[in-house]
């Protein structure tokens, strides 16, 4: 009888990036900031789990961007939020609605709050709580 090795964990990496979306928002702590919406800059990693596999050139099978968009647009909209780590949670959170995110890395920038500076703001990076993964498919 020949004895079966495991398959050696995949190597292969999969992220799907979105970079500098800037949209109107009711956000921060100041009494100007919770008057008046200002510019933000928002840009995500979303990290596949180590055993989805890597999609290819089939749609059905990838994170789609275009919902983690939505999502976005939508906690933008939603009402005031004090912080940018505020906002970046609630983006993290929305990231792991896919069953195939294991990590996500979100950046939330106010773009006016300094002349001399591009951005000021909070970048957090999540793991998908253990007791949550399972099946991974959509």
């Amino acid at each position: 009888m020949i004895e079966r090795r495991p398959e050696p964990p995949s190597t292969a990496g999969y992220t799907v990036t979105i970079r500098g979306l800037v949209l109107m928002c009711s956000i921060g702590i100041r009494r100007r900031e919770r008057e008046q919406r200002q510019r933000v800059r928002i840009s995500v990693d979303l990290v596949a789990a180590s055993g989805a596999a890597v999609p290819g050139d089939d749609r059905r099978r990838v994170i789609n961007y275009e919902k983690v968009v939505a999502a976005i647009r939508e906690i933008a909209r939603a009402g005031h939020i004090d912080l940018c780590e505020g906002f970046a949670e609630r983006v993290c959170a929305a990231c792991f609605a896919d069953p195939r995110v294991e990590r996500v890395r979100v950046w939330v920038e106010k773009l006016d709050v300094f002349a001399d500076a591009e951005g000021v703001g909070a970048m957090l990076e999540r793991t998908r709580p253990p007791s949550t993964i399972g099946d991974r498919s959509p």
